[in-house]
């Protein structure tokens, strides 16, 4: 692993309600088209990689598809098995995935290429488990980032926060442009066949407690982010976001969240 993977390892460790009670509604929203993308029906045997508390598995189970899943965090698993019963789900990583060669008709990965140290290695991973011709369907995060991304980011900057050490960047020769033409070339340099990329936007709709307590809760690298700052500057992070917080609300103090994620698929 590199250093990067070692800390998403840290950061992802029993964190899994915390996540499933603040952004795993939002990471839900383009399941529907990630699982159209990969053709997942009846009888197609797909595996889910990073099935976080089972989303995927879940709405696949739900198209008739044979579900095998993965996590690299046992508290997700946990969560999974609970959610999807029908679903094969057990703790694994990439870049090393514990299946046979051409083993799975389809793989997806929900936001899973964010969390990896080295996402061409990983993208090969993936390459090996799928069929000859069979999907490949994922989905990351676009930079730069929509305004209801950036939101809790904005708020760290404002307080003057500072990035813990123990937060790694990717490698300059691991990283790639989160864009389609980014996203796409790093496909076709994996192996991958016919590769496509779209942008999808949405608003995202939460309250503002909800929105603030994956963060407060350490959830993600943001998360993190947060936790860290003493608990002076914490306060202040927390000030500025319920300011820039007011301009994403409705009337009813709803917050509509702009998000912006890349959606790409391509054949082993």
């Amino acid at each position: 692993m590199t250093e990067f993977d070692e800390s998403e390892r840290l950061i992802w460790a029993g964190r899994a309600a915390a996540y499933a009670a603040s952004f795993a509604r939002l990471c839900a929203w383009p399941v529907p088209k990630l699982l159209e993308a990969a053709e997942v029906g009846p009888d197609v045997r797909v595996l889910d990689v990073g099935t976080g508390p089972g989303t995927v598995a879940v709405a696949a189970c739900s198209r008739g598809a044979t579900v095998t899943a993965v996590d690299a965090e046992p508290s997700m698993v946990e969560l999974a098995r609970r959610a999807e019963p029908a679903a094969d789900i057990q703790v694994a990583a990439l870049p090393e995935l514990p299946f046979d060669d051409g083993e799975f008709d389809a793989v997806v990965a929900n936001f899973v290429l964010n969390h990896v140290g080295r996402p061409k290695k990983a993208l090969a991973e993936l390459r090996r488990v799928v069929r000859p011709n069979g999907w490949i369907a994922l989905t990351i995060w676009a930079a730069p980032p929509a305004a209801g991304q950036a939101l809790i980011g904005r708020a760290l900057q404002a307080a003057g926060a500072v990035r813990p050490p123990h937060l790694p960047s990717l490698a300059p020769e691991d990283d790639f442009p989160r864009d389609e033409d980014g996203l796409t070339e790093l496909l076709a340099t994996a192996g991958l066949r016919d590769a496509a990329c779209e942008t999808l936007r949405w608003n995202h709709r939460a309250s503002a407690e909800e929105w603030w307590s994956g963060p407060a809760a350490g959830v993600a690298s943001v998360g993190q982010h947060v936790q860290s700052q003493p608990p002076g500057t914490r306060a202040e992070v927390k000030r500025h976001f319920d300011v820039f917080s007011s301009e994403f609300a409705d009337a009813d103090g709803v917050l509509s969240l702009p998000h912006a994620a890349l959606l790409a698929r391509a054949r082993r």
